[in-house]
């Protein structure tokens, strides 16, 4: 594990968002970087294609999206 140098603004955002999805605020920077890799690891999916490819390679059984 290492320590990463972010600007103080930045941290501050990670720090509103890790309240707003019940994260600490490390596994919202993590969460954040991860994703941002996958994205440009796979320049044309969506964020919400990235998600779902990442509950897929879980084995995360996704609830029918269909509203009633």
């Amino acid at each position: 594990m290492g320590i990463v140098k972010i600007d103080d603004e930045l941290h501050e955002e990670a720090r509103r968002a890790s309240a707003v999805m019940c994260r600490s605020i490390n596994a919202q920077a993590e969460y954040w970087m991860k994703v941002g890799m996958l994205a440009e690891a796979h320049p044309t999916l969506s964020f919400n294609e990235i998600v779902r490819m990442q509950f897929a390679a879980a084995q995360v059984r996704l609830a029918d999206s269909a509203v009633a």
